[in-house]
């Protein structure tokens, strides 16, 4: 799998687990809520400084975001 697409696809997993808005998490991370749209779509490359802010939104491990889900389970 992509590696955007990975982490995009686990960025939106925790983030609706969590309740949040995109427009939340946007704030939380001091980005417009756009870019976060970007990054879940897999469409942004995101820096380390880009994973680290997002995993503090959304308080979760940066690792948390960057881990294939096991066979057979969504993300």
């Amino acid at each position: 799998m992509d590696i955007r697409k990975l982490f995009g696809a686990n960025v939106r997993h925790y983030r609706v687990a969590a309740g949040l808005s995109q427009e939340a998490v946007a704030e939380r991370m001091g980005v417009d809520r756009a870019y976060v749209s970007l990054i879940e779509r897999g469409e942004q490359n995101a820096t380390l400084l880009t994973l680290h802010e997002t995993a503090q939104a959304l308080r979760v491990k940066p690792a948390d975001l960057l881990v294939e889900p096991p066979a057979g389970s969504e993300v």
